[in-house]
């Protein structure tokens, strides 16, 4: 019995069929991309970290737009040149355009890795003398990076309706703010918006963050409500909460959606798990609110703690810890020790998982 290949070779298939047709197909396909730049170029599927998957509909343009916009701000890059490590996958935005797409349109090598070990990226960074490595905080982290390369880190922010790049901080050791996520991209204009009105906030007031620029996708696949909520007289709203400070700087607080209200105030997830961060002994942290059984504080916190290794747990060491440095209602109120922690392909913690479990056990 033949057995069916697991991947198939497009050019092979084409060739199979009717071989006069190849260049045919490449002439059309270019002509067609000439005349319609507008066209749909793919549907970019959302990380479902909070919800459903919906495919955002990115056009030619977006990408090509996206792509320019990363070399204009990425002023040092040289073409010809470069040597891009590949690390994140290319069916992800992120490594579609930050690695992909820019390294292609530079003519650049690109080094690909199947999936993120830390001895193979180091093995990888040193015989292929790598310059450009699209990465998220997880592999950074593994690699101790600075301090190890040489090379800097340079924070930055996206997501797939916006093809995905909108904001990066400047490539300068002098100019980059850390911790930030940097500066709009030439042609984007971003705004924090208040939650509740939508009106335009100041400088250091925490809102929705809000962009508007050619790397906004069209609208969502089949999805006229969420594209309505979505899309609003141009501007793409991210449900991301941020804040801009006075030079223009952006920083991200927390997911809309992910933050905790419990007993009448307002917690953002990531202000707690900043501060867990910082506990020597704790590897990874996620907080989630989840409802309080009493009915009492509307949500409870709750921390899932990865500790690091050889050390052991202690949750009133950590609840101590967490009293130096929060305020009371921002404590977690149950900690929960795990070996690992639900993921997307990326490294983004899926919290809904999380929850989704809690409430299963209620049941």
């Amino acid at each position: 019995m033949e057995k069916t290949p697991s991947v198939y070779d497009f050019m092979e298939l084409i060739r199979e069929n009717n071989p006069d047709t190849e260049h045919l197909c490449f002439r059309s396909l270019h002509a067609r991309l000439q005349r319609e730049p507008e066209s749909p170029a793919q549907l970019q599927y959302t990380g479902g970290t909070t919800g459903l998957a919906k495919g955002a509909i990115l056009t030619h343009n977006n990408l090509v737009a996206n792509v320019w916009q990363c070399r204009e701000w990425m002023t040092d890059l040289r073409a010809g040149k470069e040597i891009f490590l590949g690390v994140i996958p290319f069916f992800h935005v992120y490594g579609l355009t930050a690695c992909m797409n820019v390294g292609v349109s530079l003519g650049a090598t690109l080094v690909l890795l199947p999936k993120f070990k830390t001895e193979d990226v180091l093995k990888a960074i040193q015989k292929y003398k790598t310059t450009v490595f699209p990465g998220i905080q997880a592999m950074y982290l593994a690699i101790k990076f600075e301090s190890i390369t040489g090379a800097m880190v340079v924070e930055g922010y996206g997501l797939s309706e916006a093809s995905p790049v909108t904001h990066v901080n400047p490539f300068s050791r002098i100019s980059r703010k850390i911790g930030s996520i940097g500066l709009p991209l030439p042609g984007t204009d971003a705004k924090i918006v208040d939650l509740e009105t939508g009106s335009e906030l100041g400088p250091n007031q925490p809102g929705e963050l809000l962009i508007k620029g050619p790397q906004v996708m069209q609208g969502y696949w089949h999805k006229p409500e969420e594209t309505a909520e979505t899309l609003k007289d141009g501007w793409l709203h991210t449900g991301d909460i941020a804040v801009m400070d006075e030079n223009g700087f952006f920083n991200i607080v927390d997911r809309k959606k992910d933050m905790i209200k419990t007993g009448g105030e307002n917690v953002y997830p990531r202000e707690v798990e900043e501060v867990l961060f910082r506990h020597p002994k704790i590897k990874e942290a996620v907080v989630v609110g989840l409802p309080d059984p009493e009915k009492f504080r509307g949500e409870i916190i709750k921390a899932y703690i990865i500790l690091k290794e050889n050390e052991s747990p202690c949750e009133q060491e950590i609840l101590n810890f967490c009293s130096r440095e929060l305020a009371k209602f921002k404590i977690p109120r149950i900690i929960e020790f795990r070996k690992e922690l639900p993921k997307t392909i990326v490294g983004k913690v899926l919290r809904r998982v999380l929850v989704e479990e809690e409430l299963k056990k209620q049941k």
